[in-house]
């Protein structure tokens, strides 16, 4: 079949239709041909291979007049083999389109993606083309990411956000209709809607949707990539979360999300990609312009520098790089109709030659987007490079994912000594980390258990981790995890440690939606779910990593949908600004620390086990000056009774949340009240009987 073939225009990445023929542009500074290979429609035969005609800067470009919709197709990229100076063109390795948004057929691990020859070291040259074993590019239709519905949900910073895998959360659950479970469409199946909407949800984060890669090393073990932080395509969904309606399905599920008022947050990885070290496959990137896509060591080019963990790292520091990770962005939110972003290894993104820079770049280029200035961002501040922990250095558009937080709740309640006094500080939005530059206090990005590392049940079950069943002979995963096991290791019978380890989890969550910050959910914890005491279930694409809504805790699920009911009743305990016990207009103190007889807390002890704490409207959040709290948390053994703050006339304070019993019951409480041993238990004013 023969082509029109004409310069086309090179503005606009990617392979776009236009009604009449194709406009085909791709980024690499560094080739000296580019050839666009056409494939039948199911991807297995190569019928044309045309080079590029035209190549304006860095890109190449090209116009075939007469191509439909849905053509098949990729790249291969001509110019230097040479990997000591960073080069790694190989034409026989068929390559990606970055900005694809569709993908055909699958991915193989098979040695003939390899750039090199294996078993000769990356220096060799492999000749076999690699067509038969990668997916494809499609040429999307445009109407399918056009017109999103009328009334984008707005988002708020400070309601619940509930961590979900895209899967995991519906794979086992008896009401989502079986060609449903597991895929988009069943996240916003009426079920899942209803179960959210009772927990007073308001913002899903889904785990990585981007298309991505089952490591070699999994798969050679039988094991696949689950929680899918291995991406190569950054505008195209994952496939194996697709259902009956394909593609489109994804955004019918955003559209059903913002009907019931939840936004649709997406965990991206923008600091890697599955392609690894110079050990890894040529499927993309490193065949299109290795030097320009991938941060390579100083003086050393062959390797690559790798802050991530996961072989290489993105060099969004790159113009082109930089735009493709923009243009990923907008594309989520102008055509897929997503809410926000959750940054995965964040400080990836933020690192400069220098290091990591705030105001550099990346971060520079988002707030001056009319587009993905509106949206959420939320950074998992850290990464393995040099200088790669930075909890609290973010810009202010950020939240943060806060492991101070998880750390320090799990200690405190673990009994572990001085753990009272850090407490303190995490109640208040982690005004220590945060409180600067004019950030808000939800920027603290709370939370006690999240897809890496034990669940919250867990955190009550294992007192170590059993990762065995990711055949890295358990030596993968967190040591760190501030667990205990309340008396033995696993399932038990004793119906002592099993009321004890309920205990502590309601502890746990009624200490996350009673501090200041935005609070976050890991999907499964308000019904129990347990891991098996797996902390890293990275590879578990089965029962281990599949929420188990058969054994589904109802009475914790209530007990979370209390919690969340009482936080957004009450602006006392989410505002917006930092509390330092200023003194109000009325005279009062926004905030004030005493010992369960009214007195000061014993700072300077080091088994300090008791803290109250009341919490007053502040004087510069007039959305939350009315109202007032009243929490205690006892972590020993023994009841004790406190003494209540003096209430206004005409109020009295009621008992709102206690985690010594699953039913709340409201009672007014007078002078004093009695609080059991290893609990938690919150007062809120009331009108007096």
């Amino acid at each position: 079949m023969s082509y029109q073939l004409t310069g086309g225009r090179p503005t606009r990445l990617g392979a776009h239709h236009d009604g009449a023929g194709v406009n085909f542009a791709v980024f690499s500074a560094h080739a000296d041909k580019m050839e666009l290979c056409l494939f039948s429609e199911d991807g297995k035969e190569e019928r044309a291979r045309i080079a590029l005609p035209e190549r304006t800067g860095p890109v190449w470009h090209g116009y075939l007049a007469g191509l439909p919709v849905g053509t098949v197709y990729g790249y291969r990229a001509h110019g230097a083999y040479a990997p000591e100076r960073g080069h790694r063109f190989n034409p026989n390795k068929l390559l990606m389109d970055p900005y694809t948004r569709e993908l055909r057929g699958t991915w193989t691990n098979d040695p003939a993606t390899s750039g090199f020859v294996e078993g000769e070291g990356d220096l060799s040259f492999d000749p076999r083309d690699s067509a038969p074993f990668v997916a494809k590019s499609v040429v999307s239709d445009p109407a399918l990411f056009q017109g999103l519905a009328a009334g984008r949900h707005t988002p708020s910073d400070r309601d619940l956000i509930y961590e979900a895998h895209p899967k995991g959360l519906t794979q086992t659950h008896p009401g989502v209709a079986g060609d449903l479970r597991g895929t988009y469409e069943g996240l916003a199946s009426a079920e899942m809607l209803e179960h959210l909407s009772a927990l007073g949800v308001r913002a899903v984060e889904l785990l990585p949707v981007h298309s991505f890669l089952d490591d070699r090393f999994l798969t050679e073990r039988g094991l696949r990539n689950y929680w899918g932080y291995n991406s190569l395509g950054f505008f195209a969904p994952e496939p194996r979360y697709f259902g009956p309606e394909g593609l489109i399905g994804f955004r019918r599920m955003v559209d059903r999300f913002h009907a019931a008022g939840i936004e649709v947050i997406l965990d991206v990885v923008y600091n890697h990609t599955a392609e690894g070290d110079e050990f890894g496959p040529t499927l993309c990137y490193r065949g299109l312009d290795n030097a320009s896509y991938y941060r390579l060591m100083a003086g050393q080019p062959r390797h690559y520098v790798n802050d991530t963990g996961c072989g290489n790292t993105l060099n969004v520091a790159h113009p082109y790089v930089l735009r493709m990770v923009l243009d990923s962005l907008r594309f989520w939110v102008e055509c897929m109709g997503v809410d926000g972003f959750r940054f995965d290894l964040a400080t990836t993104m933020g690192r400069e030659d220098h290091g990591f820079d705030p105001r550099g770049g990346f971060f520079d280029a988002l707030r001056q987007d009319p587009v993905l200035a509106e949206v959420r961002m939320i950074a998992e501040p850290w990464d393995i490079g040099p200088g790669g922990y930075q909890l609290g250095q973010f810009p202010h558009e950020f939240a943060e994912w806060n492991d101070s937080y998880r750390d320090t709740v799990r200690r405190y309640w673990r009994n572990d000594p001085h753990s009272a006094q850090e407490l303190a500080a995490r109640l208040l939005g982690s005004a220590d980390r945060f409180d600067r530059d004019g950030r808000r206090a939800t920027s603290s990005v709370n939370f006690v258990s999240a897809h890496d590392g034990f669940t919250l049940a867990d955190l009550t079950r294992y007192s170590r981790r059993h990762n065995e069943a990711n055949t890295e002979k358990n030596r993968d995963g967190h040591n760190s995890n501030y667990s205990d096991n309340c008396g033995t290791e696993g399932e038990t019978g004793d119906p002592q440690i099993i009321a004890r380890r309920a205990r502590r989890q309601r502890n746990l969550l009624a200490t996350l939606f009673l501090s200041q910050g935005t609070p976050m959910l890991l999907a499964g914890d308000e019904i129990g779910n347990s891991q098996g005491g797996n902390n890293n279930a990275y590879c578990q694409d089965n029962e281990t990593g599949w929420l188990d809504w058969d054994r589904a805790d109802r009475g914790l699920q209530g007990f979370v949908a209390h919690l969340s009911a009482f936080r957004r009743a009450n602006p006392v305990l989410r505002q917006t600004r930092f509390l330092h016990g200023d003194t109000r207009a009325d005279g009062l103190a926004d905030v004030e620390w005493r010992d369960f007889d009214g007195g000061p807390l014993p700072w300077r002890d080091p088994g300090l086990d008791n803290l109250c704490l009341i919490l007053r409207g502040s004087a510069d959040a007039p959305e939350a000056e009315a109202g007032a709290a009243f929490l205690v948390f006892n972590r020993g053994d023994a009841a004790g009774e406190v003494m209540l703050p003096d209430a206004p006339e005409g109020f009295a304070w009621a008992r709102a949340v206690d985690t010594d019993q699953l039913a709340q019951n409201g009672e007014i409480e007078r002078d004093t009240a009695q609080v059991a041993g290893d609990s938690v238990v919150a007062f809120i004013l009331a009108k007096a009987p």
